[in-house]
C-alpha cells in the first residue's frame, strides 16, 4: 500500500513551476532525477542527454536555481569556448521528515535534498501501539524542525512513514498483548499522523522503503533489477524491477519474510525464522547473553563466537535458499543485503551468503551478483523520507536517461 495525503498542511514550497497536487513539471522533474543520478553537470551535459535544448535546459535550471534547489559550482575551464559551469542539488532546497515505525523501536530521521541525514530521534519500546507512535511524532517532529534555521521550516516537504503492515499478526513473536495491537487494525495512523505533522504524510511497507532508499540514495552500479532484504527484528525485502520500486497490489511486494526454505534439519521453515535479528536475540538470550543492545545501536554489538557463527550458517542458508527460488522465477541482476547490524556482520553475513549460495545447484539458473547494501542501518527512515521527496521532485526511477 502506498497511499498519500495531499491536502492537510501542504508545505508551500516548490509553488511555481509545480501543478496543483505540488509536482514539478515533467522536465524539471528530469533534471533533478540527473543530478541526484549522476551529481554536478553543466547545462550542455544536460542538454546532451536529455535531447532538450540549450535554450530550454537554460530555462529550466535558471528557474530551479532561483526556486533554491539548484547551487552552482566553480567554473571549468576547457580548451576552447567559455568555461562550464556544473550545476548540483541544493542540500538546503528541500527537507524531507522519514518516520520508521520498528516494532522494537521507532525513528524519525530529518534529510536534506541530496539525501544527507540532518538529524534523527529514537523512542525503543517492547512493542509498538498507535498511542505510543503518535506520542513519539508529536514530540519528535518539533524538535527536529526547530533543528533547522527558521528560514528552512518551510522547505520541509513531507513526511514518508515505513512501517510493517498488518502489525496485529505478529504478536506471537513479539509477546504483545493481542488487545494492544488490535488497535492497528482501527486506526488510520496515517491520517492521525497527518494531523500530528502537519504536513502530507504517505505510509509504505518498511522492508519496502528501505529498498527504496537504496534505490534513491545508494552509492554504485544498480542493475535495473534487483532484490533487496533488510535484516531487522524479522527480516524484510524489496524489489525493483526495470529501475522502479516494485510495491505490488496491496504494497507488501517481496515480504520474503514468509518464505518457505529448508532449515537446518531439511524441514521447511520460514525465512523470518532464520534470518531475523529475533532469532539471534533469542539465541542470546538462551545463552545468558543480554541482549537489549541489539535494538539500542547497530555498532558495538557483543556477541559470543558460537552465539553467532549459529546465527551466520543458519541465516545465510535460508537467504540462500531464498535467493535461488527468486532467481529461479525473476531474472534478477544482483542481490543486496542490509540490515539494522554492525558494518563488520553484515559484511561477513553477505560473504557467508554468497557461498552458501554457490553451493547449490544452479543448473540452468544466471547467478545474481551478491553484495553488501550501502546504505545500511537507518535505511528504513531514509527510505521513507525518500517516499515525499520522489513524489514531488523525481522522476519515476525506470525513466531517468542514463546516457552519458
Amino acid at each position: 500500500m502506498d497511499r498519500s495525503a495531499t491536502e492537510p498542511g501542504a508545505a508551500p514550497l516548490a509553488a511555481r513551476g509545480s501543478n496543483q497536487s505540488g509536482m514539478r513539471a515533467h522536465n524539471e522533474r528530469l533534471v533533478l532525477s540527473l543530478l541526484r543520478q549522476h551529481g554536478a553537470l553543466a547545462k550542455s551535459d544536460i542538454a546532451r542527454m536529455t535531447g532538450l535544448s540549450a535554450q530550454t535546459v537554460s530555462v529550466i535550471m535558471r528557474a530551479l536555481e532561483q526556486d533554491g534547489l539548484l547551487q552552482k559550482g566553480e567554473p571549468q575551464r576547457g580548451r576552447i569556448g567559455q568555461p562550464s559551469v556544473p550545476m548540483s542539488l541544493a542540500a538546503d532546497g528541500a527537507f524531507f521528515l522519514g518516520l520508521k515505525i520498528g516494532r522494537r523501536s521507532a525513528d524519525l530521521s530529518l534529510v536534506d535534498f541530496t539525501g544527507e541525514l540532518r538529524g534523527t530521534l529514537r523512542r525503543i519500546y517492547r512493542y509498538p501501539t498507535p498511542d505510543t507512535v503518535l506520542a513519539f511524532a508529536a514530540e519528535a517532529i518539533p524538535q527536529l524542525t526547530a533543528s533547522l534555521p527558521a528560514a528552512l521550516r518551510d522547505r520541509i516537504a513531507g513526511m514518508g512513514v515505513a512501517m510493517p503492515f498488518q502489525l496485529w499478526s505478529w504478536v506471537a513473536y513479539l509477546g504483545a498483548p493481542q488487545a494492544e495491537m488490535d488497535a492497528w487494525r482501527s486506526r488510520d495512523i496515517q491520517r492521525e499522523l497527518t494531523e500530528v505533522a502537519g504536513m502530507p504524510v504517505t505510509v509504505q511497507n518498511d522492508a519496502t522503503a528501505a529498498c527504496g532508499a537504496e534505490l534513491v540514495f545508494g552509492t554504485g552500479e544498480k542493475p535495473n533489477d534487483f532484490l533487496y532484504f533488510y535484516c531487522g527484528t524479522f527480516i524484510g525485502g524489496g524489489l525493483v524491477l526495470n529501475g522502479q520500486l516494485f510495491t505490488g497490489r496491496t504494497g507488501n511486494a517481496a515480504g520474503v519474510g514468509p518464505m518457505p526454505v529448508p532449515g537446518p534439519d531439511g524441514r521447511m521453515r520460514r525465512l523470518m525464522t532464520l534470518s531475523s535479528l529475533s532469532t539471534l536475540a533469542a539465541a542470546m538470550d538462551a545463552a545468558g547473553d543480554p541482549s537489549d543492545g541489539l535494538w539500542e545501536n547497530p555498532e558495538g554489538w557483543q556477541i559470543s563466537p558460537p552465539v553467532l557463527e549459529r546465527w551466520l550458517e543458519d541465516a545465510a542458508q535460508g537467504l540462500a535458499a531464498a535467493i535461488l527460488s527468486a532467481t529461479s522465477l525473476l531474472e534478477i541482476g544482483a542481490v543486496l543485503i542490509d540490515g539494522w547490524m554492525p558494518t563488520w556482520l553484515r559484511a561477513a553475513l553477505t560473504e557467508r551468503v554468497r557461498q552458501a549460495f554457490h553451493r547449490l545447484d544452479l543448473a540452468g539458473i544466471e547467478p545474481p551478483e551478491i553484495r553488501e547494501g550501502t546504505v545500511g542501518a537507518g535505511a528504513r527512515s531514509l527510505g521513507a523520507a525518500a517516499v515525499p521527496l520522489a513524489q514531488r521532485f523525481l522522476l519515476e526511477q525506470g525513466t531517468v536517461l542514463t546516457a552519458g
